[in-house]
C-alpha cells in the first residue's frame, strides 16, 4: 500500500468532524492508489425481473454513507489503511437505462405467453446479451488493473450481474477460492428471460466459467425453482443453507453464533463475499427489485462477516449488489452504506 506522509489530505482529515461530500464513499480522503481496498461501482440492472433502480444504488450509497461515523468494532482504525472510490462511470448507466426499455419489452413479451425465439424477441436479447458481455469484460479488465496493484477491490452494483467479472479476476489470482453468497435468491437460472448475464443466472455463470471458485456457500436463501435445488443438490460445490435451514436451527436451539462456525468451516482459506441486499429481511431493503419474507437481521449478517474475519480466513474481495434507493426516503441507502462498510472492516481486519 502507498504510504501517507503529512503532504496528503490525511493529515488534514478528522474522522470525528461532519461527514465529506467529496463524492467518495464514507467521504474518507484517500484515492484508490492511496488505498488498501478499492471501490468499483457498476450503475447496471438491465436484465432486473421484477423492480428496479439499483443502477442508482451506487451514487445514493455514496450520498448515505457521508453520514455513517467511521469507528468500527471489528477493526478499529482500520479506515486508516485506505478505502478509496474509483470515479463512477456514467457512461454504464446511461448505457443501462437504453437498454432497460428493450429488456422490459422482452419480459413483457414473455409474460403474455411469447416465445424466446420470435425474431423481435430474439434481437432485443441478443443486444442486451452483446452489451453484457462487454460489461463483464470491462469489469474484469479494471478490476485486474488494480488487483495487480496489490490492491483488494469490492464491487458496488448495480444488479447481481454486475460482478462476475471481479470474481473472474480474483479467482485467476486465488485459485481454489470459497465464495460466500448471500441472498434470497439461489441465482443458479440458465440464462433466465433468454439473458445471458441475468441477474438471477450469476452464480450459474461463476460455476460455469470461473474454475478458479472451488465452494460456493449460500446463505439465506428462500425463493429457488426446481431446477436450481436440483443442480444444488447435484453439485458437490454448492452448500445452499436456506433460510428455512437456518431458521429450523434456530427454533430447535442452535445459536447463531454456532450456525456462523459451522458456514465458515465450510470454506476454503480464500474466501470470496458476494452480498445481495435482499438476502437482509426486507422491512432493511424493501425498495430492492425482488424483496422476499424471511431473511437476515443486519446484526445476523454483521457478525457472519465478523466469524469469517475472526476465523482466519482472507477475504480476497466482495461485492454489494441490488441496493435500490427509495424515491422518498434513504434507507436502503442508509443500510447498504452500512452493510458496504461492513464489508471493508471484514476485508481490513482479515489483513491485519
Amino acid at each position: 500500500m502507498a504510504s501517507l506522509d503529512q503532504t496528503t489530505p490525511l493529515a488534514e482529515f478528522d474522522p470525528n468532524g461532519t461527514g465529506l461530500d467529496n463524492g467518495n464513499y464514507f467521504g474518507l480522503p484517500f484515492t484508490p492508489e492511496q488505498s488498501r481496498i478499492v471501490l468499483l461501482s457498476v450503475p447496471w440492472d438491465v436484465t432486473a425481473s421484477y423492480g428496479g433502480g439499483a443502477a442508482f444504488g451506487p451514487d445514493a450509497i455514496i450520498g448515505a454513507s457521508t453520514q455513517l461515523d467511521l469507528y468500527n468494532t471489528l477493526c478499529p482504525q482500520g479506515w486508516r489503511q485506505g478505502i478509496g472510490t474509483i470515479p463512477i462511470d456514467y457512461s454504464i448507466q446511461e448505457k443501462s437505462t437504453f437498454l432497460r426499455d428493450d429488456a422490459l419489452r422482452v419480459m413483457k413479451h414473455l409474460e403474455e405467453g411469447g416465445s424466446v425465439t420470435d425474431e423481435a424477441v430474439r434481437r432485443r436479447t441478443e443486444r442486451i446479451n452483446a452489451a453484457s458481455r462487454e460489461l463483464n469484460e470491462q469489469v474484469y479488465a479494471e478490476a485486474s488493473s488494480w488487483l495487480d496493484a496489490g490492491k483488494r477491490v469490492g464491487l458496488v452494483g448495480g444488479d447481481h450481474s454486475t460482478p462476475l467479472g471481479l470474481i473472474r479476476a480474483v479467482a485467476e489470482r486465488w485459485p481454489g477460492m470459497g465464495l460466500l453468497h448471500v441472498d434470497a435468491h439461489a441465482d443458479l437460472r440458465v440464462a433466465y428471460e433468454g439473458f445471458e448475464y441475468s441477474h438471477a443466472s450469476i452464480m450459474y455463470n461463476v460455476l460455469e466459467q470461473v474454475p478458479g471458485v472451488e465452494k460456493l456457500v449460500q446463505v439465506g436463501v428462500r425463493d429457488f425453482c426446481d431446477a436450481e435445488w436440483e443442480r444444488a443438490q447435484s453439485d458437490d460445490r454448492i452448500e445452499m443453507l436456506t433460510d428455512y435451514l437456518l431458521a429450523e436451527r434456530r427454533f430447535t436451539g442452535m445459536t447463531w453464533d454456532e450456525q456462523c462456525h459451522r458456514i465458515v468451516e465450510l470454506l476454503p482459506e480464500q474466501v470470496y463475499i458476494s452480498f445481495d441486499i435482499d438476502g437482509l429481511s426486507p422491512d432493511l431493503c424493501p425498495h430492492t427489485g425482488t424483496p422476499v419474507p424471511g431473511g437476515l437481521s443486519f446484526h445476523e449478517a454483521a457478525h457472519l462477516l465478523g466469524c469469517i474475519a475472526k476465523t482466519g480466513r482472507q477475504i480476497v474481495g466482495f461485492d454489494l449488489c441490488e441496493v435500490a434507493p427509495g424515491r422518498d426516503d434513504e434507507w436502503d441507502a442508509n443500510v447498504g452504506a452500512r452493510i458496504l462498510y461492513k464489508l471493508c472492516n471484514a476485508t481490513l481486519k482479515t489483513e491485519q
